[in-house]
């Protein structure tokens, strides 16, 4: 854990305790709260009305969530990872778990069902203690800077999850959905979500390699396995011939031999084939001798009178024609 993180970590749960036990003993928190509401802003400055009536939405659960998570996913899509929308997931669960029970456990009443002026409406059939839009506004917005790549990015995102996160707790004020104890509780929660994230990143981890080995056994029954027979499937190309491998012999076509002196043959397609030519061994043949030819002498061949290259020409005229 970094040093920063930690003295954030430590700044907020001191203001989360300070909040709670400034609200059950009914210390000048209340009263800043009976304060607040009795001024009625929404009557002070009616002309805004309208407008912070859709700006709170901005922090309600259900549009800022599909909002968020439609985002993420085409993040998941794009970086191939469902860690985005694991984060979103895991934070929306740990803020429903965390923020829920106490909103039962406390049951707070809001400042439109008050019972009794300068109380602190606890303990009643309540519960708006601490405020969910303001909550789900820090973890929602908030889940954008924490998955941001880039410090720029970080810190923009940082910006306009704050800027968000605020709006949507003093709209509520502003309305009379809340008390301001409520929003300052609510924006502890939500930064107290954000920084149990990386505790949870190993478990995350586990749930990806999980939730991917599930999706590819189901791809694979959902495969269609290939049907044992000789004929062709509807609807299928027919294979085509396989490449021989470097280590693999040609296959050799099966000839039909005809013996000598039979009939003529016909191979597998019904073609007539030739018989089969007799050759002569090689050591069967006639040698050539450097004395002399392989013809064998004629009666009818004249020797030759003269030799053309002197005497040794003639004399071996005279040993070729047996002279």
């Amino acid at each position: 854990m970094t040093r920063t993180r930690f003295w954030l970590l430590g700044t907020t749960l001191a203001v989360y305790a300070a909040t709670v036990i400034g609200v059950l003993t009914t210390s000048w928190l209340v009263k800043l709260d009976w304060q607040v509401m009795l001024f009625r802003p929404y009557k002070q400055w009616p002309e805004f009305h309208t407008f912070l009536d859709y700006f709170v939405v901005m922090g309600q659960r259900g549009p800022t969530a599909v909002a968020v998570a439609a985002w993420l996913g085409w993040c998941c899509h794009r970086q191939r990872t469902l860690r985005p929308l694991l984060v979103l997931g895991t934070s929306l669960l740990l803020l429903n778990a965390t923020v829920g029970a106490v909103k039962i456990g406390f049951g707070r009443l809001g400042p439109h069902y008050a019972t009794t002026v300068g109380s602190n409406e606890m303990w009643r059939t309540g519960d708006i203690f601490p405020s969910g839009h303001t909550a789900n506004a820090v973890v929602t917005w908030g889940v954008l800077a924490y998955l941001a790549t880039t410090p720029v990015a970080r810190r923009v995102a940082s910006l306009i999850a704050a800027g968000f996160a605020f709006g949507v707790g003093m709209t509520t004020v502003y309305l009379g959905t809340h008390w301001l104890s409520d929003v300052v509780l609510g924006w502890a929660a939500g930064v107290l979500v954000l920084l149990a994230l990386p505790w949870l990143e190993p478990a995350m981890a586990r749930a990806e390699v999980l939730l991917l080995t599930l999706w590819r056994r189901l791809r694979e029954r959902r495969t269609p396995v290939p049907v044992p027979s000789g004929r062709p499937v509807a609807g299928t190309p027919l294979a085509t011939p396989r490449a021989a491998r470097d280590d693999e012999l040609p296959a050799r076509e099966t000839v039909a031999v005809v013996r000598p002196g039979t009939a003529t043959g016909r191979g597998p397609d019904g073609r007539p084939l030739h018989p089969v030519r007799q050759h002569t061994v090689r050591s069967e043949r006639t040698p050539v001798t450097p004395v002399g030819s392989r013809r064998p002498p004629h009666a009818d061949r004249v020797p030759r009178a003269t030799a053309p290259f002197g005497p040794s020409g003639a004399s071996r005229g005279r040993t070729a024609t047996g002279g």
